[in-house]
């Protein structure tokens, strides 16, 4: 390609080349801004302006003019790519994703049927100028006129080279643009440094300044854990923990509940000895449980369940990037998710203080069963770091071809129950969690399983393939506990079931017309994250119904006060409470919400750029809560509270160094 610049033409006309490769750039952010914030404003338009103008000056400052050309074209491809990729996982989790978590997106084959959903046509704008180049340079070829300059830009007899902008624009005057447009990106990210509110900071800041302020706080972070410890964390949790009003009284417990053993706390050793089973519903929903559409149970084996279990409704999902795995992490810990990237890739070197550690300590058996080969997500790594002492995965299954993935729930739950046998063998009790995934989008249950019968209004959309796929769930674990049952299990078995995160995605379901295909009241975030929680105890008959607000970060300690194991005499440190000895409780949401999001005392709440700018909700009503201020104290608490669960998680040390409560 012959990029000799034309000295006639560069002494009569302006730098068309450096104007195109900015206003490429500054055009494909403001179309990102648009896909991620749904407007335009001055500010947003002036910080997009200033960083296309400093990628154009570094491009003219440190290239070569004659890789120039090349290099601006394959930086456009790469950008464009990574604004697809963006808008494609903006579309998915609602946030505005950073370097770490675009990471993951070596994940995405696995899902790919899933991914293609969310793809809308409007993103292939990104590639819009780079087809124009593909489609004039192949016209070029077919009419055989080729440029002497390589690349142009202009009108018909003015080819325009991308080596001419060195010799029409002063270096320095681009170096003191740089400067000035750099000064202003320090300015805005200092100005925004406060803002815990992911999706406010990137849009007052921009998409590029977000990576750097991430970055940023990245490097304060390892400066800060360089000098502190997990037993000082600890330590500090502890007190944070103590100031939090959970109970009105000490020892209270909802619904009157009893101790077994005196002097203890509510129900401690209820299922002392007793096995456990831990099942994860994949997009399990709570408003799917006791819903009849058209006078038919959707899930007709978790209501039964419910009648005679502890039933908590206001359960709420706690995952980040992660998803499904994270759900394993925070479910298997009580320690939140960084939301920076899936706990699995991020900390699977780690040694965890985990569920499985703690009982193996007591005599436990423990095992992890999920369909999907183990390096999804990277549970390879993860299943070691929470101290499980097998897992099964893709090749220990018979592949009934159920989905993507593989084997369905009923194959997975046969191995289990056989896997399970051979580990109470010699009189030990176990530990089992099973990962279902035949409930996973896009929610296709294939024929010869039990179909639940869509009506004819919900033929062919996501909420029918969605309650036709939960009804399957349900009538799989019907299948496991009848097995438990036949094998004289049951009653010597703590079950405890709940839903990983929501399924439901807003992009395919307007919450207005699920409430009126349905008949019940749809809130984009109060139904979309309530999962359930049922934890059904060897000898309990008559069901209760608890309405204390949770997440999965509280299932660890409920479990293990039921079992009789103190964490306190453990030294175990976990950042949920126990569900059955809590009367108020605060829990933290972030990644599909703003950090600072929570649910506690009835409310959702929401952050702007801080608390005086937030909204919440009522969990019963779903109507505005306009009186914030008697939650000011809960987002302040839970603020220090995830910042203390990051700070715990990132300095615990890798596998084969002294641990901390495990």
């Amino acid at each position: 390609m012959n990029i000799t610049p034309t000295p006639s033409r560069t002494s009569r006309r302006p730098d068309k080349a450096f104007l195109i490769v900015f206003g490429l750039l500054f055009v494909k952010l403001l179309l990102l801004r648009w896909f991620f914030f749904a407007e335009f404003e001055l500010g947003g338009l002036v910080i997009d302006l200033s960083t296309a103008l400093a990628l154009t000056c570094l491009l003219e400052l440190l290239v070569p003019r004659r890789w120039r050309a090349g290099t601006a074209w394959t930086a456009n491809l790469v950008l464009s790519l990574f604004f697809f990729a963006a808008a494609v996982y903006h579309s998915y989790f609602g946030s505005v994703p950073t370097y770490v978590v675009l990471g993951s997106l070596g994940q995405v084959p696995e899902v790919g049927n899933m991914v293609g959903g969310l793809i809308k046509p409007a993103y292939f704008l990104f590639f819009a100028d780079l087809l124009y180049l593909a489609g004039r340079t192949a016209a070029r070829f077919v009419r055989r006129k080729r440029s002497r300059s390589g690349l142009s830009f202009g009108g018909r007899g003015t080819p325009l080279t991308w080596g001419e902008t060195a010799t029409r624009m002063s270096r320095i005057a681009v170096s003191a643009l740089l400067i000035v447009c750099l000064l202003l990106s320090g300015i805005w990210i200092s100005r925004s440094s406060a803002i815990s509110n992911e999706i406010v900071r990137a849009e007052n800041v921009g998409f590029f300044n977000y990576q750097v302020s991430t970055a940023i706080d990245k490097r304060k972070e390892r400066e800060f854990l360089a000098s502190t410890s997990p037993e000082e964390i600890a330590a500090q949790v502890k007190s944070l923990q103590q100031s939090f009003p959970y109970t009105d009284q000490a020892g209270s417990a909802p619904n009157g509940a009893a101790s077994a053993q005196p002097g203890k706390p509510a129900l401690f050793g209820a299922a002392q000895g007793k096995n456990v089973i831990v099942v994860q519903m994949e997009s399990f929903q709570n408003f799917v449980l006791g819903y009849e559409l058209d006078g038919r149970e959707v899930t007709p084996n978790l209501n039964k369940l419910a009648k005679r279990s502890f039933y908590f409704p206001n359960i709420f999902q706690q995952i980040g990037p992660g998803n499904t795995s994270d759900a394993e992490f925070i479910s298997n810990t009580s320690i939140y998710p960084t939301a920076q990237i899936a706990m699995s890739t991020g900390y699977g070197d780690r040694e965890i203080p985990s569920s499985p550690r703690l009982l193996e300590q007591k005599g436990y058996k423990t095992a992890t069963f999920q369909i999907n080969s183990a390096t999804f997500w990277d549970r390879n790594q993860l299943y070691p770091a929470l101290g499980f002492q097998q897992y099964y995965d893709k090749p220990n299954y018979k592949n009934d071809r159920f989905n993507n993935f593989g084997a369905s729930d009923e194959e997975m739950y046969r191995v289990g129950l056989e896997k399970i046998d051979e580990m109470r063998a010699d009189g030990s009790p176990f530990y089992a969690q099973f990962v279902t995934t035949s409930s996973h989008a896009p929610f296709d249950v294939p024929e010869g399983f039990p179909q639940f019968g869509i009506p004819e209004r919900l033929q062919g959309t996501q909420l029918g393939n969605y309650l036709n796929a939960q009804h399957y769930t349900d009538y799989a674990l019907g299948e496991l506990i009848q097995s438990l049952k036949d094998k004289g299990l049951w009653e010597d078995t703590l079950l405890l079931v709940y839903g990983d995160h929501g399924g439901l995605s807003t992009a395919e379901n307007d919450p207005a017309w699920v409430s009126s295909m349905l008949g019940i009241p749809y809130d984009v975030n109060a139904s979309r994250f309530n999962i359930p929680l049922l934890i059904h105890v060897p000898g309990k008959e008559q069901g209760e119904e608890i309405e204390l607000a949770g997440g999965q970060m509280d299932f660890v300690p409920t479990l293990m006060n039921l079992l009789g194991i103190s964490l306190d005499q453990e030294n175990h440190t976990v950042f949920g409470r126990d569900l059955l000895n809590t009367d108020r409780n605060v829990v933290g949401i972030r990644y599909y919400l703003p950090t600072g999001s929570f649910v506690g005392d009835g409310v959702l709440f929401v952050p702007g750029e801080g608390f005086e700018d937030g909204t919440a909700i009522s969990l019963d009503t779903h109507e505005p809560v306009t009186d914030l201020e008697p939650y000011r104290e809960d987002y302040e608490y839970i603020l220090q509270l995830m910042k203390l669960s990051d700070d715990y998680m990132k300095i615990l040390p890798k596998r084969g160094l002294p641990g901390i409560g495990a």
